[in-house]
């Protein structure tokens, strides 16, 4: 076989079956259906024993167009959109449309609770806000359509996906939901000295635990809390829900307060949790922590006792090596009389001396407490997976202009010996945006059972269509493979309606059908008389909704 495949070769194997694909162009022959010994990550793992790829098709092209477009054979179902009644309670689905998970009720793959974040509100769900400051009204419905939705869905009889509005687990979680505070950050001056929180906002992506429940991140908190007049230090963790069990909410300060984008769970070879964690912004670091303890799978949702007590570590690029974000570090750090705040960090030494008292304010500080260790400052890490094929890690740095990325890149590490519990590892650069691959600014990831990756993009709507951006046209969702000759290269499979971004890409067991948001259809609107963006195009409605939709046409070789 000819190493040197390229692209029109390469799409020539879409659809001859999943054993001539996988030999042939993504180099998977020798998996054999089987992840690695290693590899018992609880995210998007997909069904991989069947070795099968998610389905053929013929990539699309680049389109503006307000629709969201798919290869021929595939359609897609509008499962639920923003304000559609969820329950009979009469709660709404909120707005920012963004994480999916998908989690079978008796093992179906056609029935089970949908469990959707909501990661900001806008012009449509609260209406204009004047002299930038919102009414108590208007706070009121910001504090209510963020957060996250748990929605019961099913495929009727002609294989349509609906919403079951008289599900006894449909219910929003959002700005009122009261949650438990755990880990070294609770019931500390950092926090007030709570070991309560009023709500969660600014659900940005997410991650399945190994318990089967939904850890929920927090992004781009403060400009919610500080208008409902809430405290800043409550917010910007990562939260616990069970789609099951209502009464369980948790705050886990142990894995730390900052921008989080997502969560991605494994295990280390000695059996103990282990979460990747991105922060979304600009010149933010890399996370991971890791339990004190060990993964025990009888004591199933007991197991969340694991993520209340570990090691917080951030990535330090140049050296390879996970550093330990303690108390100790820092204090030793900060005792040196010739000590300089690094970029990023703001205050004198006497006035950090003040800020790190104790374990609690490391974790409540995250941010500063990397830089002054030594974490690498990168470019907008967005969404973590680990490969459940040979669990090296993919990365998502979405872009950072003010370094000269404006097309991001995906990055795999390499943690040493292969145990995700590592403290050093190496890392590449396996896919650079850009016209050479077809995409710019990558944002979430899920794999297939092919170990192939979906990619969907962020480019922001004030730079789409625009310079560089222009042929990129709208934000897409591509699926690229990791293995072999043709690694690397993107081949778009949807795009989106104007001003939006697909996100939340999450695959039912069978790989049948792909659930996935679409974000901020016309977001760039200014007046809701109006919208640049009609999607999803409802009989009668005069605005844009973000939603969440169900995509169907996988034909499984």
């Amino acid at each position: 076989m000819d190493k040197q495949i390229d692209r029109r070769t390469f799409l020539s194997y879409l659809g001859t079956g999943a054993a001539a694909l996988a030999a042939a162009s993504a180099g998977l022959g020798v998996l054999d259906g089987k992840a690695s010994a290693a590899s018992a990550t609880a995210d998007h793992l997909f069904g991989f024993k069947t070795n099968k790829v998610s389905g053929y098709f013929e990539p699309i092209a680049a389109s503006k167009e307000d629709h969201l477009i798919l290869p021929n054979g595939y359609s897609y179902d509008v499962v639920a959109a923003f304000d559609d009644i969820i329950n009979e309670a009469g709660e709404r689905f909120g707005t920012g449309s963004d994480y999916n998970a998908f989690f079978p009720i008796d093992g179906s793959n056609s029935h089970g609770l949908l469990v959707n974040n909501h990661e900001y509100t806008n012009l449509f769900s609260v209406g204009p806000v004047k002299d930038g400051k919102m009414t108590k009204e208007q706070v009121e419905k910001d504090l209510y359509y963020q957060g996250m939705s748990v929605i019961e869905v099913a495929q009727d009889e002609k294989g349509t996906w609906r919403m079951d509005t008289k599900s006894k687990h449909a219910r929003r979680i959002n700005g009122f939901s009261k949650f438990e505070l755990t880990g070294p950050a609770a019931g500390t001056s950092a926090l007030n000295n709570a070991t309560t929180a009023q709500g969660t906002f600014a659900n940005c992506s997410g991650g399945i635990t190994l318990w089967n429940t939904v850890l929920s991140c927090e992004e781009n908190f403060s400009e919610t809390a500080t208008a409902a007049g809430l405290p800043l230090t409550h917010y910007g963790w990562v939260v616990e829900i069970d789609p099951f069990d209502g009464s369980y909410l948790k705050k886990h300060t142990a894995l730390g307060r900052f921008n989080h984008e997502n969560t991605c769970m494994g295990l280390t070879k000695d059996n103990r949790v282990v979460v990747y964690m991105g922060d979304d912004k600009k010149d933010a670091c890399v996370y991971k922590f890791v339990s004190k303890n060990k993964y025990v799978a009888e004591f199933g949702r007991k197991n969340a006792d694991l993520l209340t007590e570990g090691t917080l570590y951030v990535a330090n690029l140049k050296s390879g090596k996970w550093v330990a974000l303690t108390y100790e570090a820092v204090s030793k750090a900060l005792a040196n009389e010739s000590f300089k705040a690094p970029t990023g960090v703001k205050g004198t030494r006497e006035e950090l001396l003040k800020k790190f008292q104790n374990q609690g304010d490391v974790v409540t500080n995250c941010h500063e407490a990397a830089l002054i260790l030594g974490g690498t400052p990168t470019d907008r890490p967005e969404d973590i997976e680990i490969s459940p094929f040979d669990n090296t890690v993919f990365i998502c740095h979405t872009n950072n202009d003010n370094h000269g990325n404006i097309h991001g890149h995906i990055t795999r590490i390499f943690e040493k010996d292969n145990d995700l519990g590592a403290t050093e590892f190496d890392f590449e650069i396996f896919a650079a945006g850009g016209r050479q691959s077809g995409f710019s600014s990558p944002d979430n990831l899920a794999f297939d059972s092919n170990g192939n990756l979906w990619v969907v993009t962020d480019i922001s709507t004030s730079s789409m269509h625009k310079g560089v951006h222009t042929p990129f046209k709208n934000n897409g969702l591509f699926v690229i493979p990791t293995h072999g000759p043709s690694k690397g290269i993107a081949l778009q499979f949807a795009s989106a309606p104007i001003d939006s971004e697909l996100t939340g890409p999450f695959f039912t067991p069978n790989e049948q059908t792909l659930f996935l948001s679409v974000q901020h259809p016309g977001e760039n609107t200014t007046e809701v008389s109006k919208p640049t963006s009609l999607w999803p195009h409802r009989d009668g409605d005069k605005i844009p909704r973000c939603g969440v939709v169900a995509i169907k046409g996988f034909k499984l070789g």
